[in-house]
């Protein structure tokens, strides 16, 4: 079979690309559909699988709350703890350096100065930090000269170094966005890193980090402990815990319950290595970005690209790190309600667009034949698995189990056609512990703010009554619409969510 598949793939490059891309838009389609075509002509199927599939959430439901809560613990613990104190252990701490990537597009300076504030106050010392500002050409001389100066009288001398980069436009076979911004980031530091004899590339690691992410004063001190402790640091990609709490009070009441439970899920994900991959915000050792050629230029999605570029590149001995550390990131906000939903949306959009990797995922997979078989069809099937059911979740558990008995009559007077929607809704009732649960870590974890009205205070709790309806417009919505758009060879362009101060 691989060997046929083998021959395809390299036989058709173009027609076994499209192929592959419209696989994740034809599976979701299929199971979202099926239980209307299936209930006409195949209706027992339908309810056995709508059973299967709830029992299938209560599941994923109760590992999500259960790892939710070992990591709440885990982050409390991490971001008090004196990391120093064990830094200081290693007679060669002093040789690590924390390269910082922060592409930027139009961001304003006042959130690029945030970030450094925060890269400032890290306790292992600023001087240990090489942050570099990679400005778009095609943002405009002026507004990136203006954030520049800016920054040079703000943090000029606080540094082991501050770098500024600027990124060409419209370079031959590029796609616009933070991937290929990040690219030429690094390969421009590649230059600089021959300058600086006392930077040794072994003892520095590389971070991309979005612009409006505030870490935790613990991060790098953390990460350097982990760095120089693991003897197969050269074979890591380090992942903290991406919160969405920067301005979580600011954004109207929809958006931010989908940012809360976001953050959540984010956090559980820590606790769940079978399924932690980069995201957003991660680190990896310099030399092993090198040794890749940095990030792809011609995606939109980098975080999972960079993932399976090394995991297939060091012959499957890759592994994500977790740093149980809060990132904390702003969520998606604009002007007005309309607004920031539009920039919401179009972020998750942003992100279901990560099935765009599918192809090439799928592809190294059948061709490589050096990664432990198992291991990559595990972590493969698991990202098809996200990836693909994507959009399908909200329609099954919500309305999946009513189109039996609504629309075939005969089936409806059946006793399976009759008790179907009460043995589904009992089953997906038991998974409102694990919610109560995730709701209990968010209302724990969030910064408290001190001007809030009382009032928003007393209906935090239940915010989460919009559920259903966030998770149509803020999850279902947007992955079916990223699904079908590369299904049809519609190709997204990339959205810069807009940032405010």
């Amino acid at each position: 079979m691989f060997i046929f598949l083998r021959y395809l793939i390299k036989r058709y490059p173009n027609g076994s690309q499209r192929a592959l891309e419209i696989l994740p838009g034809l599976t979701s389609w299929t199971f979202i559909l099926f239980p209307i075509w299936g209930s006409i002509f195949w209706p027992i199927g339908v309810a056995y699988f709508i059973i299967a599939f709830n029992v299938y959430w209560l599941y994923r439901s109760a590992s999500l709350a259960w790892a939710g809560v070992m990591s709440y613990y885990r982050i409390k613990a991490w971001e008090k703890y004196d990391w120093m104190g064990d830094v200081f252990g290693f007679a060669d701490w002093k040789e690590v350096k924390h390269v910082i990537v922060l592409p930027t597009f139009k961001e304003p300076g006042e959130i690029l100065q945030r970030t450094l504030e925060a890269l400032k106050k890290q306790t292992i010392g600023p001087k240990q930090i090489i942050p570099i500002i990679g400005f778009e050409e095609r943002a405009g001389a002026e507004i990136n000269s203006e954030r520049e100066k800016l920054l040079k009288e703000k943090f000029k001398d606080t540094f082991a170094s501050l770098f500024f980069t600027y990124h060409p436009a419209n370079l031959e076979g590029e796609v616009v966005g933070k991937s290929s911004n990040a690219s030429w980031v690094g390969k421009e530091f590649r230059k600089e890193l021959n300058k600086h004899r006392d930077w040794n590339i072994d003892k520095l690691t590389i971070s991309s980090v979005d612009c409006d992410v505030a870490l935790h004063p613990n991060h790098l001190a953390a990460l350097t402990y982990s760095f120089l402790d693991d003897p197969n640091r050269y074979k890591k990609i380090w992942q903290g815990a991406i919160v969405f709490y920067n301005n979580i009070e600011r954004i109207p009441w929809p958006m931010r319950v989908f940012n809360r439970m976001s953050s959540v899920i984010y956090m559980a994900q820590l606790s769940r290595p079978d399924r932690l991959i980069n995201f957003s915000t991660y680190t990896l050792s310099l030399r092993l970005m090198n040794e890749i050629d940095y990030w792809d230029t011609d995606v939109i999605p980098e975080d999972y690209r960079i993932f399976f570029k090394t995991y297939f590149a060091t012959k499957g001995e890759v592994e994500v790190e977790p740093l149980f550390i809060s990132v904390s990131a702003d969520a998606a906000e604009a002007n007005g309600f309309w607004s920031t939903y539009t920039n919401t949306y179009e972020q998750v959009k942003r992100w279901a667009w990560g099935a765009s990797d599918d192809a090439y995922i799928i592809k190294r997979y059948i061709l490589d034949d050096e990664a432990p078989f198992w291991d990559k069809t595990i972590r493969v099937f698991k990202v098809m698995e996200d990836h693909f059911m994507w959009p399908v979740h909200w329609f099954i558990i919500t309305v999946g189990a009513n189109m039996p008995p609504l629309l075939n009559p005969t089936f409806s007077r059946t006793v399976i056609g009759k008790t179907l929607p009460q043995v589904s809704s009992a089953i997906l009732t038991m998974s409102l512990i694990s919610l109560m649960a995730m709701i209990l870590i968010d209302l724990k974890t969030r910064p408290k703010v001190t001007n809030l009205p009382v009032w928003r205070k007393i209906l935090a709790p239940f915010e989460f009554i919009l559920l259903p309806v966030v998770g149509f417009f803020f999850s279902a919505l947007p992955g079916l619409d990223a699904h079908t758009r590369l299904m049809m060879g519609r190709y997204m362009e990339y959205r810069v969510t807009t940032k405010k101060v």
